[in-house]
């Protein structure tokens, strides 16, 4: 794979103009190894399952309903008490406080209290000395069910108006008046599946009680904030008293964000009641079954556009299958609504967004986090318009791009400022060598009987912020010791993304020391309070942010005190590669804070950030709910099998917007690998729940993600070379999310081809009708080859 556009090891990139400081960056733009790289290669990386175990520690496994719907009638746990080592069950009546959990909705019980409402709920837990001895246990409790009629569809869903929540609308213009006079209309229906977040590091608690009823939970979260306010929540007490702490998640992918705090809340109730440590960790069948996943979506549209393809007005309606709760369901719904139009200028639209509540599995934040959802409707839309009118997609798709003076301003009423779209297609558009390819593949298929070819370039345009504003806050800590070393503790989370190395190469930067100086500590309640979910691309500019605001406090201490001795200005004194200058001396970083400490100067320092400019109107949707957008877009290439409806991905070429790199080898890291998470999402990882609601691919057998032999060979990435036009950490742009909507691509190569192969046995066939993921059974379906 090849990786360019960056500063390669050991070189410096040039320093932001707004982020300018008294100290040459040494760390930044450089691809610095994972701050936990040797640690896990060496299998001494810690996780929450390794952790040694306090004396008396208890196993719990859960309880689940083996009916999607019905009225939970009782319990017959006898069976399983009379196991050995078993000690006990933990039900609802268990609960010391509020028997529902603390979401935002107040919707979801901490055990089923009276009814169940998937297959896979957790009923209750059993309690016992071994971990295997739990797990058989639970296997022998007896659920006494009365089944339920249960709404299993989105389709049966908007049948019976059952929701988690009101439908939404947002409206600009008149899309009704738009579409009758459009020289051209077009309507379509198509369903998008959910995914399994298939972190490596299944689900993981550990509760373990302190004195004076104070509580220490282990937990793996992107939301330590939150655990900690469930936990408490459930116990009945002040959140002050429980601690949650995680040094590191083995992946979470939004499938931590709020889910996590089931598990730390069922494992604190056990240890209450047992008044021993109590851990619970679930095996990945029980992983499948009982959490959400992301949102299936299933869409309807009618849309106007003119001979050049230009949108003249569309109606689309986005219908997010939410599970039995509402989860995040609501804000992921929303977002799916911001970025239904990703790149391209809608005038006169109108898009109804409904919440549709179903007996499975309660749908949560998957990295996109509704945008994927958004995204896919209007680049499927493009595709259909481009072969309705015989045009190449790309010039549909330029044809519609967001403009700088004029057409920059979103449904929700949000000015684009800073717009590369045009100038990064056509970049991509010519290093991909898109148009003698797409020449060659229209050669290639007229001369091919089986193998069809198809290729695509969309782009992306993700804005970047939680769109709840309220969240967009960090805080962070910089203790620096009287050896010069550096220990830093922020409120964010390590889920392998490299947050961790990100922020200590800013602190290292600020500070004027070697990157390997600065040791990052476990994110922890105790020591940054109310912290939000590292989540929404967001990790590094928020707490990035605020922990260079903390190192800059302790610099500017030590300026103030060496510029006292040696009868300078503060701001004549600089750090730089370990070493303090100033007019008149050079003195080793180590020995200025050592007599700065002999001189009772503060060495340490809390840093605060919170997100400028945005605000948003909930009811409304309207307003600038994104401090800036990051941008990308992908070439792929496809083949299909016209004869089993097989798929390969054969080439991939990726320009992406990072902004100032702060970590190019972990971008490029962060590119490939939400590509590829987002390539498994629109081909193989179909999710399939039974007629009776049980969630049938629940184990890697049946539900497949991307193997290696998935990769091309090519693959190539490279990043643009702007810093972020906002004032951002580094003059970087967030990379967690948007590179996984660069794989709809893949989407419209496969349509491509599917169109190619179509219009060669039934040219006056109809429009492409096919749903994601492409699997082969969907592609062989949509040549014809597979009756409805």
């Amino acid at each position: 794979m090849k990786i360019s556009g960056h500063p390669a090891q050991g070189e410096t990139a040039a320093p932001s103009p707004a982020d300018t400081t008294h100290t040459a960056r040494t760390a930044s733009g450089q691809s610095h190894i994972h701050e936990s790289a040797a640690a896990q290669v060496a299998g001494a990386a810690t996780y929450i399952d390794d952790i040694p175990e306090i004396k008396g520690t208890l196993y719990a496994a859960p309880i689940l309903s083996t009916v999607a719907h019905g009225r939970l009638k009782g319990v017959d746990a006898q069976a399983a008490l009379a196991m050995p080592g078993v000690r006990g069950v933990v039900l609802a009546k268990d609960v010391p406080g509020d028997k529902m959990l603390a979401s935002f909705t107040h919707d979801e019980p901490v055990f089923a209290l009276d009814e169940v409402n998937y297959i896979g709920q957790v009923i209750g837990l059993v309690v016992a000395e071994t971990v295997m001895a739990a797990r058989r246990a639970a296997r022998k409790v007896v659920a006494d069910i009365e089944p339920l009629p249960a709404i299993l569809t989105v389709a049966e869903a908007l049948q019976a108006g059952s929701q988690v929540a009101p439908p939404v609308t947002v409206v600009r213009g008149d899309a009704e008046a738009a579409l009758a006079r459009a020289p051209h209309t077009l309507e379509g229906r198509f369903e998008v599946g959910g995914q399994e977040h298939f972190y490596l590091e299944g689900q993981i608690a550990y509760a373990l009680p302190l004195e004076q009823k104070q509580w220490w939970v282990y937990s793996s979260t992107q939301h330590p904030g939150e655990v900690q306010h469930w936990v408490a929540h459930a116990l009945g007490l002040d959140v002050n008293r429980v601690r949650i702490e995680c040094r590191r998640m083995g992946g979470g992918f939004g499938g931590k964000e709020t889910q996590a705090g089931h598990l730390a809340v069922w494992a604190a109730v056990a240890a209450r009641k047992f008044a021993r440590p109590v851990k619970l960790r679930f095996d990945r069948d029980e992983d499948f079954m009982i959490t959400g996943k992301r949102h299936p979506f299933a869409y309807a549209y009618r849309v106007g556009y003119d001979d050049t393809g230009r949108l003249c007005g569309l109606q689309l309606q986005l219908a997010a299958n939410c599970g039995f709760s509402a989860d995040l369901s609501g804000p992921v719904a929303d977002r799916a609504i911001f970025h239904s139009d990703n790149a391209y200028y809608l005038e006169d639209v109108s898009i109804v967004s409904h919440r549709c509540k179903t007996h499975t599995q309660s749908h949560t934040a998957f990295r996109g986090f509704g945008g994927p959802q958004g995204v896919i409707a209007i680049e499927t839309i493009l595709g259909d318009i481009a072969r309705k009118l015989g045009l190449d997609p790309l010039d549909v798709r330029l044809r519609n791009l967001y403009g700088i003076e004029d057409r920059n301003v979103t449904h929700y009423q949000m000015t684009v400022e800073d717009n590369i779209l045009q100038p990064l297609l056509a970049e991509l558009e010519t290093s991909a060598d898109y148009r003698r390819r797409k020449a060659l593949i229209e050669t290639w298929n007229r001369a091919s009987p089986v193998i069809q070819r198809g290729i695509a370039i969309t782009p992306v345009k993700f804005g970047i912020s939680f769109t709840a504003t309220l969240f967009n806050q960090a805080g962070a800590l910089v203790h620096v010791y009287t050896d010069g070393s550096v220990q830093v503790n922020h409120g964010g989370t390590e889920m392998g993304q490299g947050l961790h190395t990100k922020v200590a190469q800013i602190v290292a930067d600020e500070l004027g020391v070697p990157f390997d100086q600065v040791v990052m500590t476990a994110s922890d309640t105790a020591k940054v309070p109310n912290a939000s979910a590292t989540a929404a691309s967001s990790g590094t500019d928020l707490n990035g942010r605020a922990a260079q605001f903390a190192a800059r406090q302790v610099r500017a201490n030590l300026a103030e005190y060496v510029a006292g001795v040696d009868g300078c200005t503060a701001e004549a004194v600089q750090f730089v590669h370990g070493q303090v200058i100033t007019p008149r001396n050079v003195r080793d970083f180590a020995d200025v804070v050592h007599a700065a400490y002999a001189a009772r100067v503060q060495l340490w320092s809390d840093g605060f950030y919170r997100t400028p400019k945005i605000h948003y109107d909930k009811h409304t949707l309207t307003g600038r709910p994104f401090f800036y957008f990051s941008y990308g877009a992908a070439c792929t290439e496809v083949a299909i099998d016209t004869l089993t409806g097989e798929s390969r991905v054969l080439k991939v070429d990726i320009l992406h917007d990072v902004g100032r790199s702060i970590n190019p080898a972990i971008d490029i890291g962060q590119i490939e690998g939400g590509f590829v998470q987002g390539m498994g999402w629109v081909t193989t990882e179909e999710l399939v729940w039974t007629e009776q609601g049980r969630l049938a691919t629940h184990a890697p057998s049946t539900y497949k993600i991307p193997a290696t032999g998935d990769i091309p060979e090519h693959f190539k990435v490279a990043l643009w070379p702007e810093p972020n036009r906002e004032d951002n950490v580094f003059g970087s742009k967030a990379v967690g999310e948007p590179p996984f909507m660069l794989a709809v691509s893949v989407w419209e190569a496969l349509r491509d081809a599917v169109a190619s192969a179509r219009s060669r046995s039934n040219p006056a066939g109809g429009p492409l009708e096919m749903d994601a993921p492409a699997t082969a059974e969907r592609v062989l379906r949509a040549l014809g080859g597979i009756p409805d």
